[in-house]
């Protein structure tokens, strides 16, 4: 039998552990040097979740929140398996002192308005035995300065202000600069802690950077199953977040039906100038308000605040995800008669407890009760809105995975896109080692139980039917790569439809609705070998989609689309510069352009999405010899005065279901080893859209990919993660395009 929990079936094989009671026991022997100080603390950073705790034969404590230091999608959700982890999630260990110890350091950016600059305020949490009289000192040797303070050192917290620091800026928009600050504390002279920490300070109100450059990013769940088990799991989490920074992203939203992620998380988004939208641990369910409950809720949400408000990259705290939505539109049948209850119950532990909890804690970054929400106008409705989707307010989260995704109309014109996808496959090389032969097709056993999206499979196949031809090989292993092919295809141009909408909808309002400010995707990463709305498989394989985020987030960026059969070109552009469009229009059957159209150079001012090419489809082609929309396809591109700034985008004039001309490209491919890396240089006969080059088992990512090749000749990296040669490279590459797979 496979012990490999992930294998087949596995999931459902082990689910006898989760109805099951476990005991956990250690012998250990109390050294002399502990025995002797006042104070023994038996600390235990997580358990998950009801469970009892004794020492010697005697009940020392109980536990019944796995969030707090003294539970929700282990139990399955539609991108994930069903592995309830129960027991010792963090570590154990003893601590002992005699006078004090300090137990957590924190520090929060604070404004000075008389001398206009910033300021570092530094709070300390103290475990004391009695108050205790002392001296701290504070120094931070890039700004060459100390400071020392006479004080008592009390149970509890102590803040002090300090320092005048530069501040952190997300990524692409300034530099993530960080102060070592040392800390050490004297009583009569002699040493009692000491300790050290990084500090960056936040920029001043931190939805600034919300409104002076487009919030990219996507959602991030779980990171692994079994969060401290995972071999390597901090070598995993460094690539997946810089795999969101190199797709050009600045923002992450931490899911509230997750967990709060280990402290090497938020370091890494400190680092790389990862905004990050923090959800508390709610979500999707209406949660009980007896005493005890919110007690526990209670401490946990000062412990949480307590550990992560010292990290620039949390912009922002939210209550729960889709809770007020889920009341205002009724997920769980409330009868009315019982529905100003829930509201009650909702406001109480939303409003009254955690919201005001975190602003007593916290008062360097905003709150939102919930998401999506109307904000100002849901407080106004009594925190519950009519219509939290509401897209004249607030943030939206919008799925529709039977409307046509290429139809920028079905789109919510919102101020803010904070949740929105559609699921694709992925890659045969990632479901291989957890498969065998007989799950190798799309109607198997197999795929139908690594589905949890009602009816998921099914939406893909219907999606993709409507823009393309569907797979229809003879060889059934050949159906299904195709098949996993296909729906990346469908999800890369579906998000890419949909995020271009939001990036062009920054600068205008139609009837009250847009400036739409951000865009996050649901979701970064996968935690299984299975169908999801992840742009990052298991293992971190990039997706098609997380290659095609690399260009719809980009800075500067052209968008193409229809309407009343008139081709709109916007320039979008966190930059302020002048900037020319070049329209080049090609057959589906020749490699050189019909023609090209260029427009005159315009000032596009940063933070900005601006019209810089208008004209009817039936003029433009009409100008391009015998092109018709079957017949040819557009790319474009943004230009200054020297070279192109951006990436190329490309525009349908058709599904290329129906494009006249569009043959299989014969592409061959010559691989050849670089300093750094492997060149693919690649060959194609003619016009050949969503690229696909696949390495197999091989680990790592190629600097382009899914792309569609107008050219005869084009050359991408590969950067490998372990060592490879070119002869395994060139055994294992596969090449797809969309005219391969029919």
């Amino acid at each position: 039998m496979q012990l490999d929990p992930y294998f087949r079936f596995n999931d459902v094989s082990y689910r006898w552990i989760a109805l099951d009671n476990w005991t956990y026991t250690t012998t250990f022997t109390l050294s002399a040097e502990l025995s002797v100080k006042q104070k023994v603390l038996l600390v235990f950073d997580g358990v998950d979740t009801v469970g009892s705790v004794s020492l010697n034969g005697i009940a020392v404590g109980k536990t019944n929140n796995m969030f707090c230091r003294h539970e929700q999608s282990s139990f399955s959700w539609d991108w994930g398996p069903s592995f309830p982890t129960m027991g010792l999630w963090k570590g154990v260990r003893l601590e002992a002192f005699d006078i004090l110890q300090l137990v957590q350091v924190s520090s929060v950016p604070l404004y000075n308005d008389a001398f206009s600059q910033w300021r570092v305020q530094v709070e300390l949490l103290i475990d004391a035995v009695q108050t205790a009289r002392g001296q701290l000192t504070l120094s931070i040797p890039e700004l060459d300065s100390e400071q020392t303070f006479q004080t008592h050192f009390n149970p509890g917290k102590t803040k002090i202000s300090l320092f005048q620091v530069k501040l952190w800026w997300p990524n692409g928009h300034g530099e993530q600069p960080f102060y070592r600050l040392t800390i050490r504390g004297f009583q009569d002279e002699f040493l009692i802690f000491s300790t050290e920490s990084k500090v960056r300070v936040l920029t001043y109100i931190p939805l600034l950077p919300l409104v002076c450059r487009y919030v990219s990013g996507l959602f991030s769940i779980l990171f692994s199953l079994m969060p401290d088990l995972s071999a390597c799991l901090s070598c995993s989490l460094k690539n997946l977040l810089q795999s969101a920074v190199d797709a050009n992203m600045n923002a992450l939203r931490v899911w509230g039906g997750g967990v709060y992620e280990q402290d090497l998380f938020y370091e890494i988004c400190d680092e790389l100038g990862i905004m990050v939208w923090q959800d508390f641990m709610f979500a999707c369910a209406m949660y009980p308000t007896e005493t005890d409950f919110i007690q526990t809720v209670r401490e946990e949400v000062v412990q949480q605040v307590q550990r992560l408000k010292s990290h620039p990259s949390i912009i922002i705290w939210s209550g729960n995800n889709e809770n007020e939505a889920a009341l205002a539109t009724d997920w769980f049948d409330i009868p009315a008669s019982q529905r100003p209850k829930y509201i009650r119950d909702y406001v109480m532990l939303y409003v009254d407890n955690i919201k005001k909890l975190v602003q007593e804690e916290d008062q360097s970054r905003p709150f939102l009760v919930s998401s999506p929400t109307n904000g100002a106008e849901s407080e106004q409705e009594g925190w519950v809105a009519e219509n939290p989707y509401d897209p004249h307010y607030g943030d939206v989260h919008f799925y529709s995975y039977i409307l046509d995704c290429w139809d920028w109309r079905t789109f919510p014109r919102t101020r803010f896109a904070s949740e929105y996808g559609f699921q694709s496959w992925p890659s045969f090389s990632t479901l291989q080692p957890v498969s065998i032969k007989e799950d190798w097709s799309y109607g198997s056993n197999f795929t139908s139980h690594r589905q949890h999206h009602e009816d998921g499979n099914q939406q893909m196949i219907l999606q993709a039917a409507l823009h393309f031809h569907l797979p229809n090989a003879t060889d059934p292993l050949k159906r299904f790569t195709d098949t996993l092919y296909i729906t990346q295809v469908m999800q890369a141009q579906c998000v890419k439809t949909q995020t271009e909408f939001y990036r062009r909808s920054r600068s205008e309002i139609i009837e009250g609705k847009g400036h739409t400010m951000g865009a996050l995707y649901w979701q970064l990463n996968d935690i299984w070998q299975a169908p999801s709305w992840s742009s990052i498989e298991f293992g971190g394989k990039w997706k098609m989609l997380h290659y095609f985020a690399q260009s719809f987030f980009a800075a500067v960026f052209p968008v193409a689309f229809e309407e009343d059969d008139t081709l709109v070109i916007y320039a979008i552009s966190d930059l302020s510069r002048d900037l020319k469009l070049r329209v080049n229009v090609f057959s589906w059957t020749e490699l050189d352009p019909v023609c090209t159209l260029n427009s005159s150079m315009l000032l596009v001012p940063g933070a900005s999405a601006v019209a810089v090419f208008k004209q009817p489809i039936a003029s433009l082609l009409a100008g391009c010899g015998n092109c018709t929309r079957l017949t040819c396809l557009l790319t474009f591109q943004l230009e200054d005065d020297s070279s192109q700034q951006g990436p190329t985008n490309h525009h349908f004039l058709c599904s290329p279901k129906d494009a006249q001309g569009l043959r299989r490209p014969n592409i061959t491919a010559k691989v050849e080893e670089k300093k750094t890396c492997f060149s693919v240089t690649l060959h194609s006969d003619s016009v050949a859209p969503f690229v696909w080059l696949d390495v197999g088992n091989i680990p790592g990512r190629f600097s382009s990919n899914g792309f569609l090749m107008v050219s005869r000749n084009r050359t991408v990296d590969f950067n490998a993660w372990r060592p490879t040669s070119v002869a395994e490279l060139t055994a294992s590459l596969t090449i797809t395009s969309l005219r391969d797979i029919y």
